[in-house]
């Protein structure tokens, strides 16, 4: 059985992550890894929602994908690259001594989106620094992957794609557990539909029912082609 892995999923407001990468989520949790969502902000304020709605509904999606999740505190709209920032999370990474973290892909019309990228590229930095007043002892997370879940009207380039199949529903479930932002409004409820469709377009790709993409800035080593033989071209 392949050791379990720590794992930190930071989203700038609740349902971020979710939106970017709710069936990764449910696949590592299903498998037995240590995932914790990290809500850089409490998401408000929005049209139809408030901080006690956004908080419920961050708790039942996040019960839907099996896994626990946090809230740093920054303010959402005002999000900065900030010394005091980046601490805050580099705690948050000695705590859970996170192997792995994931952030938004660095390229987005939103301002809060760009910054918390930022911050968490150079808290991982700073959470293997000695002699600096964080808790939890230092440690360099191996791996810093970026999800995709921009306000540009981009098409992902990834790095790689995880297979998602079997995990559609269960990601949909938690978009829709927030309430006041995919079903109150109407315009948003095209969203899930769209989010279905490029799954079932990035899982063509390798040849399985759907997929979720990822880019990796550092190269991702093989020991072997055992990870990639059986892959559909």
């Amino acid at each position: 059985m392949p050791p379990m892995a720590r794992v930190l999923v930071f989203g700038p407001h609740p349902d971020d992550q979710e939106l970017g990468m709710g069936g990764t989520i449910a696949r590592m949790s299903r498998a037995g890894h240590d995932v914790l969502l990290v809500d850089m902000t409490d998401g408000e304020p929005t049209p139809h929602g408030n901080p006690e709605v956004r908080a419920s509904e961050a708790i039942a999606a996040a019960e839907l994908l099996g896994v626990r999740r946090v809230q740093v505190g920054l303010t959402n709209r005002c999000v900065e690259h900030t010394l005091e920032a980046r601490h805050a999370v580099a705690g948050i990474i000695r705590e859970h001594q996170a192997d792995v973290l994931f952030v938004p892909y660095a390229q987005d019309a939103h301002p809060d989106h760009r910054a918390v990228t930022r911050i968490v590229e150079d808290a991982r930095f700073d959470a293997k620094l000695t002699k600096i007043d964080l808790p939890g002892e230092p440690i360099y997370p191996r791996w810093l992957f970026h999800y995709y879940c921009t306000h540009l009207r981009i098409v992902p380039q990834p790095s790689f794609l995880m297979d998602i199949s079997g995990y559609e529903d269960v990601k949909r479930q938690a978009i829709l557990a927030y309430e006041s932002q995919f079903v109150v409004p109407e315009k948003n409820r095209r969203i899930v539909d769209w989010l279905e469709a490029a799954g079932r377009y990035f899982g063509s790709r390798i040849g399985v029912a759907s997929a979720e993409p990822f880019y990796a800035a550092e190269p991702i080593g093989l020991d072997d082609l055992s990870a990639v033989v059986g892959v559909s071209s």
